[in-house]
């Protein structure tokens, strides 16, 4: 006869085997997203706008989003290499009084989210086509989110020339690209028509300033929001959908 289990025993959760990767069935499922955004890589507000994004989706585990990276031309007619900063806050702002109050607020602003913008580093305002073909190929590998970021940190934080092909192609192996895939991509004129296709489409959707975050194609809100409008965005959109 066997012997009966101790009472201790009935109770006892049996060890399973770890499954990293099994779903929870009984979780809800998550609701999706896309969120189109519509930026430009020499644009300190894009920067900030992003990186409040992040922050917003941080704030959302119960949401999937997918980020579709938009290009904008804020200086579509800029220079193939470039112009010097001062020449370019003179035709812009009128003067560098003007754009240096500009960046000490935008630089206040960032040191509260944790961003370290330099501009004193930047000696150039670069044609930011390149930088955008650059992000569109590394959305091939999964990685225009990590290129954007990175892109943004290069140009606002180290104040590395990001209109320079050789400066593009080094970031990108930083990222586990292939540096002379890269090179080759920027030598030609793969992705530039696309660029500028993006672009107009964005100016006959009325976006006429960046950052432009646009929701499930539903609804786009304009500027470095902050994540709790963002949030709110997103509630308006699952609603409706």
């Amino acid at each position: 006869m066997a012997r009966p289990r101790p009472l201790a025993a009935l109770f006892t959760t049996p060890r399973l085997p770890c499954y990293p990767d099994l779903v929870n069935i009984l979780a809800p499922p998550r609701a999706r997203l896309q969120i189109e955004v519509v930026f430009d890589l020499v644009c300190p507000w894009c920067y900030l706008g992003t990186h409040r994004l992040r922050r917003a989706l941080r704030n959302r585990p119960d949401l999937a989003a997918d980020l579709v990276w938009r290009p904008f031309l804020l200086n579509p007619d800029i220079a193939p290499g470039g112009v010097p900063r001062q020449d370019y806050m003179l035709r812009k702002f009128g003067g560098e009084d003007r754009a240096r109050r500009l960046h000490a607020t935008i630089t206040e602003i960032g040191r509260g989210e944790g961003l370290a913008f330099a501009f004193e580093r930047i000696r150039r305002i670069p044609p930011s086509v390149d930088a955008h073909r650059l992000v569109r190929f590394a959305d091939r590998q999964g990685l225009a989110d990590a290129m954007v970021k990175t892109l943004f940190e290069a140009y606002f934080q180290d104040g590395l020339d990001i209109g320079d092909q050789a400066v593009l192609a080094e970031i990108a192996g930083g990222l586990g690209m292939d540096p002379a895939a890269v090179g080759r991509l920027l030598a030609s004129q793969q992705e530039t028509e696309a660029v500028h296709a993006d672009n107009l489409r964005a100016h006959r959707l009325g976006i006429n300033g960046v950052p432009c975050f646009v929701v499930q194609g539903r609804h786009a809100i304009a500027g470095a929001q902050e994540p709790e409008v963002l949030e709110r965005l997103f509630d308006v959109t699952l609603v409706e959908s």
